[in-house]
């Protein structure tokens, strides 16, 4: 399994920033090949499933995807459900010293909701590249699946770090340069 990870500081509420990213339509706004995010069934919580319509080059693929489990307000866990082993998931990390009972860190009992220590957020993915099915792409002549799987992939860093960024601004209300922390295990991204 290849695996990357994008993480970074947002000053925002860790409840909030769980609540927004629970929110996958609005993952279309911030993604540059992602059109559309339909939910199929469910209201976010464990078994809503969703159809993520990409669209790259001369190429349009709906994936599935289905929330598999939630921790509010730190983990959101997904995966793909056809076409190719992948999945992962959000985490909220709340600052330090925030208390889960409503306590700031400084013990007077206001909790951290101005945003004023930043929360992490981060992005996990895990994919196997090689369970991918030829099958589920319609192809122009002359076009082969590896060729499209060869320059797709090294796409995923570039969305996943652009998906983040941009919803970190959004939590945020402004617009800032935001440092992205990105691990990759893999050599093909």
């Amino acid at each position: 399994m290849d695996e990357l990870v994008v993480r970074t500081e947002v000053y925002a509420d860790p409840e909030e920033v769980y609540a927004f990213l629970l929110d996958f339509p609005r993952y279309a706004n911030y993604s540059e090949y992602l059109r559309e995010v339909r939910t199929v069934t469910g209201d976010g919580g464990p078994g809503t499933r969703y159809a993520l319509t990409f669209a790259w080059w001369k190429i349009s693929y709906t994936a599935r995807s289905e929330v598999t489990g939630v921790e509010p307000p730190e983990r959101i866990d997904w995966e793909i459900t056809k076409d190719i082993d992948a999945g992962g998931c959000w985490r909220v990390t709340p600052p330090e010293g925030d208390e889960s009972d409503g306590n700031g860190a400084d013990g007077t009992g206001d909790a951290d909701a101005t945003g004023d220590d930043p929360c992490e957020v981060a992005l996990e993915v895990q994919f196997d590249p090689g369970s991918a099915s030829p099958d589920a792409l319609d192809l122009p002549r002359l076009v082969s699946f590896d060729w499209v799987l060869k320059k797709a992939i090294p796409l995923i860093r570039d969305e996943a770090e652009r998906v983040v960024e941009r919803a970190v601004q959004d939590l945020e209300g402004s617009t800032r340069d935001v440092d992205l922390d990105v691990y990759v295990d893999s050599d093909r991204i």
